[in-house]
């Protein structure tokens, strides 16, 4: 049974952030060339989906990669393993990390297959932290102290997201949800060296309000989901501020292709396709979710989008909020979209 006091409180302080919230405003007169794919993926002995926060694609192209929170919204008390990696058919067909987790949130599979993953949430002596996995599930290395919330060059405070440069140097986007948390970018060496850091709390050029997810181009620039601020940022591997967009909504996940196709998943409507180029937005694929928490996006070589729906609360008095341990959101899936 889960019962811890400090994901009670983050989520209360959470849902009073959202009181008083400015409408979020995006490009949705975009064409729609997908259709949706449910109950494309099963996951091992056929258990319930828990919130699949982070996705991505295999070095192959075609197998799929995912880090879900073990059948719920939290890996608390759990046994699961989070991290399954599925064949094109939608077999599972790898997974590991039981136990290892508190609240499984950024992702990232680099060129040598090679997984990374961050735990948004410390609890028990675990979580606040950056891993790399061998594509086996064996440790290669961890960045952060365990159960240790920090702003120094070698602690985390609720990391949201990871991703590699070409050449080896780490990203980390340090700082999920606008309470007593981070809000910045980590930049280290691909042996785990501190380099530097940059940002924090605000709504100017390069400070942050729930830094949430990151994403490099072609040309290395990176990309922010700064989601509170209801924007991308854009930065040089330096830090150096670029430009930011603002027709993206509430942009929760990121995914750029090889050939500068933009992926957004908007946690309040949605998935956007657009140049990360130009930021012109060619599609648009409305959310199936009544309750739309589009939380993590990823396209395959074909053309593929996978889409993972972090759901919403059940209502009050439903089955699922009366269920025994009670499920913590409803319309937690893995979707596919194809073109037609």
């Amino acid at each position: 049974m889960k019962t811890p006091t400090s994901l009670t409180a983050a989520a209360a302080v959470l849902l009073a952030g959202w009181i008083g919230r400015a409408p979020v405003t995006a490009q949705t007169n975009a064409p729609n060339p997908y259709r949706s794919v449910e109950s494309w993926a099963v996951l091992p002995d056929g258990r319930p989906w828990g919130a699949p926060a982070g996705i991505d694609i295999d070095p192959d192209g075609k197998s799929i990669w995912v880090f879900e929170r073990c059948g719920d919204n939290s890996c608390v008390n759990s046994n699961i393993a989070p991290i399954v990696k599925f064949d094109a058919s939608g077999k599972a067909v790898k997974s590991f990390g039981a136990g290892m987790f508190v609240f499984p949130h950024g992702f990232y599979v680099d060129a040598g297959g090679n997984v990374w993953v961050t735990d948004g949430r410390g609890e028990g002596g675990k979580g606040h932290q950056v891993i790399k996995f061998s594509p086996e599930g064996k440790v290669l290395l961890t960045l952060g102290k365990a159960g240790v919330a920090g702003d120094g060059p070698d602690t985390f405070n609720m990391p949201s997201d990871v991703a590699v440069a070409p050449n080896g140097d780490i990203f980390v986007v340090d700082g999920h949800q606008p309470i007593a948390t981070n809000h910045r970018i980590v930049k280290f060496s691909k042996d785990g060296k501190f380099i530097k850091a940059w940002g924090k709390k605000g709504k100017g050029p390069g400070e942050f309000d729930d830094c949430h997810s990151i994403a490099i181009d072609s040309r290395g620039r990176i990309f922010i989901a700064d989601r509170n601020n209801l924007r991308l940022q854009i930065f040089d591997q330096d830090g150096t501020f670029l430009e930011e967009w603002k027709h993206f909504g509430r942009p929760s996940g990121l995914f750029i292709t090889k050939d500068d196709t933009l992926y957004v998943a908007d946690n309040t409507s949605g998935i956007r396709v657009a140049s990360a180029r130009t930021g012109v937005i060619s599609a648009f694929i409305p959310s199936p979710s009544k309750a739309p928490v589009a939380e993590a996006v990823a396209v395959d070589a074909a053309g593929n989008i996978y889409g993972g729906e972090n759901g919403a609360p059940p209502e009050p008095g439903s089955a699922a909020a009366a269920a025994k341990p009670a499920r913590e959101r409803v319309g937690q899936r893995l979707m596919k979209y194809v073109k037609h």
